[in-house]
């Protein structure tokens, strides 16, 4: 047994020494333990084409954001139909090698979407990559293929989004979709699954898990429709969870000072907003007019239930039958808008024990919550900061503009008491932290943004919708 359970140690934890290197590098989405912060060196407050440009590359479309290490940076595309991993010299943008996915068929995605959005992942042996229109890939830093692992192409008509995430030996994703979510492991080095949870009572989700280490305790926690859930890395197994969201999982959790940090916001999840659907019998009465208790699209009236039909046919097949109907009016039901802080040590339903505070006002749609140096900060559309204190949630400033209009997509980065935002417009904005608003710069980059940037050595590497740049001194 002892020999055993070193072995699982080994193999879940094992990449603690990968896990040190990998402060000085970007090594997933949001970098190091997925928190948005570096602490190698900071770019330029001011930059743009003409300013601080270090190099600029043209890549092919796609929302990942740069992951480095060393000198690499590992991107994916689609072009001209295809999928592919792209490998950067980071001193000079130069294309090292790309590499196609052998995809069958590529995944529908939302008109701001893209099949190249999940974020690799890397240990600085090999980079993952994960595609929904196939599944797992890894390659060596030379762009030598080292295993697949197709999955099935995920039921849902706005495409994936989350991004593989690594804890020691195991590659977490996760696979929330309106039908059949869930929750994977595998063996970094050769794709073999080590265990795989079910998510079937999630829907559609575009949030990454976050690896939560706290109390000799190893935690992935993984965002999903009103539900926050926490499982155990060695087995897969359910250890909290945390009700109090929104329908869909778009932001990414954060960790700092003891507590997990996350955002939840969609339409329908505000008091005095929400979106109601009467009981079945009662609408299939008035509107089903084959009367043979199935429901197609032309069957609804004009409104924001209709404008929902794809999420609420579950299996895509045009017809909503009654069980699906239900489905989706207990979510309208649940569905609750909110920032949550949430304290580590629990076991089952914790949200009556363990949440430390929650904030239900100006709450961003798509981008993560960032904690840095006591305080979590938070951009809603349209370019409203918010701050506020991370142990007692004070505000310390609410709904601040920043002077960039727009949506942001894009997740805040940190650095040397600065945080950078970036617009879907196309600026960067930097903050300084602290308990005071103060907007240092306003850096318009003439292309939109929907990756997250990533900060290494003292240089940002920002995707636009064409471009790949590389900002510095």
């Amino acid at each position: 047994m002892r020999a055993f359970a070193f072995a699982v140690l080994l193999l879940f934890f094992g990449g603690r020494g990968l896990a040190a290197q990998a402060a000085a590098n970007w090594p997933q989405f949001r970098g190091p333990g997925g928190n948005g912060v570096s602490t190698d060196g900071a770019p330029p407050i001011q930059f743009g084409l003409a300013t601080n440009l270090l190099w600029q590359t043209v890549l092919p479309s796609g929302n990942s954001s740069p992951c480095v290490w060393g000198d690499r940076i590992f991107l994916t595309g689609f072009d001209q139909g295809k999928l592919e991993t792209l490998c950067l010299d980071r001193r000079s943008g130069r294309i090292l090698w790309r590499k196609v996915c052998p995809a069958a068929k590529i995944e529908p995605t939302h008109r701001l979407g893209n099949p190249a959005t999940p974020t690799p992942a890397t240990d600085g042996e090999a980079v993952y990559v994960s595609f929904g229109s196939f599944g797992l890939v890894a390659y060596d830093f030379n762009g030598r293929e080292l295993w697949n692992k197709p999955l099935p192409l995920p039921i849902i008509e706005f495409g994936t989004s989350s991004s593989p995430v690594l804890a020691g030996e195991a590659l977490i994703l996760n696979c929330d979709q309106d039908l059949g979510s869930f929750l994977l492991a595998v063996n970094r080095r050769t794709g073999e699954t080590l265990w795989k949870t079910d998510r079937s009572e999630f829907r559609r989700g575009f949030a990454t898990p976050i690896v939560w280490q706290h109390d000799a305790v190893n935690e992935i926690v993984v965002p999903g429709s009103i539900w926050l859930k926490a499982y155990d890395l060695k087995d897969g197994q359910e250890r909290w969870s945390v009700r109090g969201f929104s329908r869909v999982a778009c932001a990414s959790p954060v960790v700092g000072d003891g507590m997990l940090f996350l955002s939840s916001w969609n339409v329908g999840g505000d008091e005095g907003d929400r979106i109601t659907m009467p009981p079945f019998a009662e609408f299939a009465a008035q509107y089903d007019r084959k009367k043979d208790g199935k429901l197609t699209i032309d069957e609804f009236p004009a409104g924001p239930i209709r404008e929902r039909f794809t999420q609420i046919d579950l299996n895509k097949d045009g017809i909503v039958t009654e069980a699906e109907y239900n489905n989706m009016a207990a979510m309208f039901e649940k569905a609750e808008n909110s920032l949550l802080a949430i304290r580590a040590g629990g076991q089952g339903d914790i949200t009556a024990s363990h949440v430390a505070w929650k904030v239900t006002k100006s709450l961003p749609y798509v981008s993560s919550p960032l904690y840095y140096h006591g305080r979590v900060y938070t951009i809603k559309n349209g370019g409203l900061l918010s701050c506020y204190d991370a142990r007692t949630g004070k505000p310390l400033y609410q709904q601040e503009r920043v002077g960039a209009l727009g949506d942001y997509y894009s997740s805040g980065v940190a650095v040397d008491g600065r945080i950078y935002f970036g617009s879907q417009e196309g600026t960067v904005v930097v903050v300084a932290a602290g308990d005071s608003f103060n907007v240092l710069a306003r850096n318009e980059i003439g292309e939109s943004i929907m990756a997250t940037p990533a900060i290494v050595d003292g240089k940002m590497y920002l995707r636009t919708a064409g471009h790949l740049d590389a900002f510095g001194q």
